[in-house]
């Protein structure tokens, strides 16, 4: 028998789901996307969430981990950005159990991505701390020392120069302002400097979209931590939430 978990990816524009074998890290079956419903209403992403699952035919016994662009503390969603503002302060992880008849674990989106990425990806088998970030609408954060997650760290929203950190150096921010690779870059490099001096971490891993580009600024940072790009890209969030919901049941 397989060690399986479904692992759900609520976005502001989707929701993705998939069946995820824990011990290979491999996705079993196709990955399931549905819109995120306009609004973004509790009720609404839970009936969609539902709708997700079952197309994922899996067995009621199932651990089911949700990730979720928020900070949680012990499932409670604290945040919410591109969704409904009932989210902040509002008990996701009890809902979902109610709406859903299934024991689940809400987590960070970007605390997901980053699990997956040092239980399957680019940190796998590092020690010491690994810090992901992922560059996309803002910057997510994620720490995870010698395997074990640090749940909720929101380094997008260090303040650098009198400035919130992702307002400056986000993967939006360079797509509005029009910069090169080499402007963004020297922004990335204030930014990642300034994080390295605060928590010197073994290594850096850069998620988001803009990752795929990687070669056009990674090269162009001077750190003493080695960085490197993500390697699981849109799948992360589906298997670090699958992961973390089969290692906590």
């Amino acid at each position: 028998m397989r060690a399986t978990a479904i692992g759900i990816d609520i976005g502001g524009t989707g929701i993705k789901g998939g069946l995820v074998d824990v011990l290979s890290g491999e996705m079993i079956g196709d990955r399931v996307r549905v819109a995120t419903p306009e609004g973004g209403e509790p009720e609404d992403i839970a009936r969609v969430v539902r709708e997700v699952i079952e197309q994922l035919d899996a067995p009621e016994n199932v651990p089911v981990g949700i990730c979720f662009p928020s900070s949680i503390r012990h499932g409670v969603t604290m945040l919410a950005a591109n969704i409904s503002q009932r989210w902040i302060g509002f008990e996701a992880e009890k809902f979902f159990e109610k709406e859903l008849g299934r024991n689940i674990h809400f987590v960070n989106d970007a605390d997901a991505a980053g699990y997956a990425e040092v239980i399957y990806g680019a940190a796998r088998d590092q020690k010491g701390l690994v810090i992901m970030t992922t560059l996309g609408t803002g910057i997510g954060a994620a720490m995870i020392y010698d395997g074990v997650l640090i749940p909720n760290a929101e380094l997008g929203h260090l303040e650098i120069d009198g400035f919130d950190a992702e307002k400056r150096a986000s993967g939006v921010v360079r797509e509005r302002e029009g910069l090169s690779y080499p402007e963004w870059a020297e922004r990335l490099q204030r930014y990642y400097s300034h994080v390295e001096m605060l928590f010197s971490p073994e290594l850096f891993i850069v998620g988001g979209g803009v990752s795929k580009s990687h070669e056009k600024f990674l090269p162009l940072l001077t750190l003493r931590t080695p960085i490197v790009p993500a390697k699981l890209f849109n799948k992360a969030g589906i298997m670090g939430a699958a992961r973390l919901a089969f290692d906590l049941e």
